[in-house]
């Protein structure tokens, strides 16, 4: 696309986002569009409530397996950065109906978070904040901390289930929340909207090919370049922001062993470094076949370099100032909140034929994963853990049979999944499925945007489908409706039925079979529908709780020892007396497991500061969350209880004057009881 294209499109997108207005003023209630302001709301706006809060979820950094890439291999040794909730409320002035928008950095929203969050929220705000107006949603960086689901699928690609870990995610989750209920003021909320064409690629060609020419014609680059973005101001000032655009967080690829969020955290990370005051979130829309990995090699990921590092800073970059440039033109929004929910089950949905590409009924199956799923996908992984497996393999008799023609000729075959060639039953097997089948799908209305959310990873085209549908029906711009991915559960991915017969990686990932779109299209249809006309569908199925019987195949870290000759922070490395800025400390000390407590961060000490000595004495510079700095964790000469600690520094170029690194740690005693310690190293003079 050349510059003159882009622009233009850039300010089709604007139009549409301020003009939607019009389009969806009638299904709105008492805060109808162009409405004189309520009493109570801001001066000069446009009658809204907002509010914005953070909250540390970062689990144990060590000695658990990691979420994401399902490699067993892949269990945490260290921190890189702290992974955040971000959780923004929304109302109506004149209403009071409201939403709330909680972006995580972690791989995955699981039922098991959804849950528990719900429950408590139940507790502490009573029906404010329920099942259809609460949207808890992943980023989906594959290097968060794993074992927080309920689902024997998850927790045992992370080598089980983490409790630690999962009570962290929830305390973060809730500070997020509070925050943002009690800075709830009135305050504006503005849309705006850009494009970006340099931080995603489509990694499954061959099945994008196989979708219709309008279809295809819509992404003429194979990506969904749309960057949507809100800004919420409140006395004039910008509390907070939320970006969507869709591209994997896969920058860090599987050869990365620290906890610590992908290209999306640290998009956000840029924007609050600049203004410590706003609480920015990146969120995610439909992913599924789009990766960061731009070179798209397989088995090698790679782009914009060769250094997996330093693709995620550059596309967190990218991503950031397209951002900027969205929010850069962006315009109040008026109208009213609007949020609806209802909990299907996938494992057997009947589907009528208005919602197939073939005008035939069809109806889901239980999830099943298959063989080119197990494969991984090629393009953001450097390894397999069946390297036998390839994308593309399917059930060559179901494809003999006719499974890949127009229409597949056997009800059978739908429920075998047809062509899948099946490797794991997954919703079928004891005691009791190993993912969970009874999933939610949502619509929230703010203003002039709309989020159809789903409990997966939808690719472009699936995405592009379900947009239309619930753009129709509420009679408002394609581009103002947006597929929230990664949204109140997790179910893998959902391709179109005619991505589904390729079987790459991500129709073998379709649990629920080659009409599971279809099943979501015909759903979303309907909320939507009931939305405009003022009604809500019944909840469904909701699924229960889960947390029993969770496998742990890691176990409890033994009784710390120090490492021979030592004591519990030590230094067991050189410190120089001196460095200059652009150099790479690394200091180690003689440490316990990180694991032992969960130190998460902003409202007390975490696992290492850096300190800079002022005539007030030494004050923290740099914490265990700026980018310059990180832990390493290992086991030293194979010893099974001691633990040596690292910190890196890379020193920044702005940094000047005395510093020390003081490191935190909790020995645990035979009996487990927990003793606190300090290593702290000599002062370094940078200069």
């Amino acid at each position: 696309m050349n510059e003159s294209t882009a622009v233009s499109r850039r300010t089709l997108l604007q139009a549409a986002a301020v003009g939607a207005t019009a389009l969806g003023a009638s299904t709105f209630g008492a805060a109808a569009l162009g409405a004189e302001a309520p009493a109570g709301a801001e001066p000069g706006g446009t009658g809204y409530l907002v509010g914005a809060g953070k909250g540390d979820m970062t689990g144990a950094i060590a000695g658990q397996g990691m979420m994401g890439y399902s490699d067993a291999d892949q269990v945490a040794r260290g921190l890189l950065q702290r992974t955040w909730a971000r959780a923004y409320v929304i109302a109506d002035a004149a209403t009071g109906a409201r939403i709330l928008f909680i972006t995580a950095d972690i791989a995955c929203i699981f039922t098991s978070h959804r849950n528990r969050l719900l429950a408590a929220l139940r507790s502490r705000y009573g029906g404010t904040y329920d099942e259809h107006n609460v949207n808890l949603n992943a980023t989906h960086n594959h290097n968060s901390c794993g074992g927080t689901s309920w689902d024997y699928a998850y927790t045992l690609a992370a080598m089980g289930h983490r409790h630690n870990s999962f009570q962290a995610e929830l305390a973060g989750l809730l500070d997020a929340v509070d925050e943002a209920h009690r800075s709830l003021g009135p305050g504006t909320v503005e849309l705006g909207m850009s494009e970006l064409h340099d931080a995603s690629a489509n990694r499954s060609m061959p099945a994008f090919r196989l979708n219709p020419a309008a279809d295809r014609q819509h992404f003429p680059q194979h990506i969904d370049p749309q960057v949507t973005a809100l800004r919420l101001r409140r006395g004039g000032q910008t509390i907070g922001e939320i970006v969507w655009f869709a591209t994997h967080g896969t920058s860090l690829t599987d050869a990365n062993f620290l906890i610590g969020p992908d290209n999306k955290g640290y998009a956000s990370y840029l924007a609050e470094q600049r203004d410590p005051g706003i609480i920015s979130a990146h969120a995610q829309t439909n992913a599924g076949d789009m990766s960061p990995n731009l070179w798209l090699r397989p088995m090698n990921p790679g782009g914009p370099t060769a250094d997996h590092r330093t693709n995620r800073i550059m596309i967190g970059r990218r991503q950031d100032r397209a951002g900027q440039t969205a929010l850069a033109g962006a315009r109040p929004m008026r109208g009213g909140i609007d949020a609806a929910t209802t909990y299907l089950n996938l494992a057997d949905l009947h589907i009528d034929g208005r919602y197939t590409p073939n005008g035939k009924s069809a109806r889901t199956a239980p999830a099943m994963m298959g063989l080119a799923s197990a494969a991984t996908s090629r393009e953001d992984n450097t390894r397999s853990q069946l390297e036998f497996l390839r994308e593309g393999m399917r059930n060559e008799l179901a494809v003999a049979l006719g499974a890949t023609a127009v229409p597949t000729p056997e009800p059978w075959m739908q429920l075998a999944q047809a062509p899948k060639a099946d490797l794991f039953p997954l919703g079928i097997l004891p005691p009791r499925s190993w993912v969970e089948q009874n999933l939610p799908i949502q619509l929230l209305r703010i203003g002039d945007l709309v989020l159809a959310a789903m409990p997966a990873e939808s690719t472009i085209v699936a995405g592009l489908r379900i947009r239309r549908l619930v753009a129709d029906a509420l009679s408002v711009p394609l581009e103002n409706v947006l597929l929230q991915g990664y949204a109140n559960g997790y179910s893998q991915y959902v391709t179109t039925p005619e991505e589904y017969t390729a079987q790459q990686y991500e129709g073998g990932a379709t649990l629920f079979g080659r009409w599971t779109l279809s099943a979501y299209m015909q759903e979303f249809d309907r909320l939507a529908r009931a939305m405009a006309r003022r009604r809500r569908l019944p909840l469904g199925p909701r699924p229960a709780d889960r947390d029993t019987l969770q496998p742990d195949l890691l176990g409890a870290p033994p009784a710390d020892t120090p490492m021979p000759g030592t004591r519990f922070g030590q230094l067991v490395s050189r410190v120089p007396g001196s460095a200059k800025p652009g150099s790479t400390l690394r200091i180690s000390f003689c440490g316990a497991h990180p694991a032992n407590r969960v130190r998460r961060g902003r409202r007390s000490k975490g696992y290492f500061v850096v300190e800079r000595h002022s005539p007030d004495g030494w004050q923290v510079a740099y914490d265990d969350d700026h980018e310059s700095t990180e832990l390493n964790w290992m086991r030293p000469g194979g010893s099974a209880s001691a633990s040596k600690v690292t910190i890196t520094w890379r020193i920044p170029q702005d940094a000047s004057g005395r510093f020390r690194i003081r490191y935190f740690g909790d020995a645990k005693s035979a009996t487990g009881a927990l003793t606190e310690f300090t290593g702290t190293s000599g002062a370094i003079e940078v200069r």
